[in-house]
């Protein structure tokens, strides 16, 4: 797959002459191709190891995640502040590079999801093998066929918000759906299925909301670009200070 090709610089000053906008506006030159298609102006809300929004729901709590039974212990417990009868997020800074505060992390703070859950989801499982990009690499292709094994979980994605580039790696599915092929893997930026949430396209986690500068620390009117990037491209960052590379479980 091919990523959609960058302005040229002149291209750029153009824009900016012609519409009086500041040389320092972030352009789409801020963003570094990967050899993946770019999803633009998706909605992206915060969630937490710990979390627990809706108690009612099946998909409420981000005590465990679609790859982890019990995702709060294999994180490390409450990825924010634990009150005792609440696990809270809070603001990260660059001061800390973004990592919780309140208690030292077991895996990479900086975790996402996207909606395709490859394992859980009959559909989703049955269309991986097609429709995932690396399904067919040497890594993965003897277990596609394999339930226990996630093409989708630890893979690495950036994301761009208002010139800030950072990286982090899935960890869980959602929001809203579970088997949206055609957002997630498609190459004509198409608009997430998911219609909840103002119709976000992924959760991010509280590393990634302070990391991209975000305006609220939970809420659903943030807007990122963000592509697929194989682990051999992602640069040295607060984000590789912990790789999470655990399997479903």
């Amino acid at each position: 797959m091919t990523s959609r090709p960058r302005p040229a610089a002149a291209i750029t000053l153009a824009v900016v002459v012609a519409t009086g906008l500041c040389a320092c506006a972030p352009t789409a030159s801020s963003r570094p191709d990967t050899g993946y298609p770019w999803h633009t102006g998706i909605v992206a809300t915060t969630f937490w190891v710990g979390e627990v929004f809706d108690p009612s729901a099946s998909d409420g709590s981000q005590r465990v995640s679609t790859y982890d039974s019990d995702w709060l212990a294999a994180y490390g417990g409450c990825d924010g502040i634990d009150t005792g009868d609440v696990c809270r997020t809070e603001s990260r800074t660059a001061d800390t590079d973004f990592f919780p505060t309140r208690m030292t992390p077991r895996q990479n703070p900086f975790y996402l999801d996207l909606p395709f859950d490859d394992v859980n989801d009959p559909e989703g499982f049955a269309l991986r093998g097609e429709v995932v990009p690396w399904a067919r690499d040497s890594a993965f292709a003897s277990s596609v066929d394999d339930p226990t094994v996630s093409l989708m979980k630890n893979r690495w994605v950036v994301l761009q918000k208002d010139g800030h580039v950072c990286y982090g790696q899935i960890q869980d599915a959602g929001p809203g759906e579970y088997h949206d092929a055609d957002y997630v893997f498609g190459e004509d930026d198409r608009r997430p299925a998911n219609t909840r949430f103002n119709g976000a396209g992924l959760d991010v986690s509280p590393a990634l909301n302070g990391c991209l500068g975000f305006a609220e620390l939970d809420g659903e009117d943030d807007r990122v670009d963000w592509a697929f990037i194989d682990d051999g491209d992602v640069p040295a960052g607060p984000w590789t200070r912990m790789v999470t590379d655990s399997p479903v479980r």
